[in-house]
């Protein structure tokens, strides 16, 4: 098996995010589980799912970010493993949110390159702290990023079958994401960890909403 460098490392890890921060980069592997026709909706509940969208594509850039980072620094080949598999599932999402924001003539957030440096730099340092801790960042992340994905599905028009098959196929899959980490051995985070994870993702949701 090859022995990459800290060179290739480098590359690879460059190379990751820009497949994750420039639009149309990131392709799915999965059929876009939104095959109901477009309903009309008005222009104010259009905004405001693209508004929900931006935030949920803009969660998935974090989450790539996250396990690319992991991945650099874990110490077990398993974990590593499981780090890239989940970043790949990961890139459906992306692109699905991606795929409805153009549908509803909008755009991605021009913060995702802070979110994709910040959560690169806390995953590696999960990495470098202990594979177990590194399973239990990714666990306390799928369980946040699946009260989001709750709390936008009942925000969403009844009309608009389209954005809700999409977040509720996310939802499974980050539930899956946890219970994953868990079962492979991810221990409770500290308070203050949680508590920042908090912080920094309510910062997130509330500004890649508008830009």
């Amino acid at each position: 098996m090859r022995q990459y460098t800290g060179i290739d490392k480098l590359i690879h890890s460059f190379d990751q995010a820009l497949r994750s921060l420039v639009p149309g980069a990131t392709s799915a592997q999965r059929a876009n589980p939104s095959t109901e026709t477009e309903t009309q909706l008005a222009v104010s509940e259009a905004r405001h799912v693209a508004g929900l969208m931006r935030v949920n594509h803009s969660g998935e850039v974090c989450a790539q970010a996250l396990y690319h980072g992991q991945a650099l620094t874990a110490k077990l080949p398993n974990v590593r493993r499981e780090m890239e598999f989940a970043a790949i599932e990961e890139q459906d999402h992306l692109a699905w949110c991606e795929d409805r924001l153009k549908e509803l003539d909008s755009h991605t957030s021009l913060l995702n390159p802070v979110w994709y440096g910040l959560s690169f730099g806390m995953g590696a340092l999960a990495g470098i702290a202990g594979d177990k801790y590194s399973l239990g960042f990714v666990a306390e992340t799928e369980r946040q990023v699946s009260l989001h994905l709750q709390h936008h599905i009942s925000q969403l028009p009844a009309q608009d079958e389209r954005s809700r098959k999409i977040l509720v196929q996310m939802n499974e899959d980050e539930l899956h994401h946890r219970d994953t980490a868990l079962t492979a051995g991810g221990v409770e985070l500290p308070i203050p960890v949680k508590i920042t994870m908090t912080a920094i993702s309510k910062l997130m949701t509330k500004t890649s909403y508008y830009i």
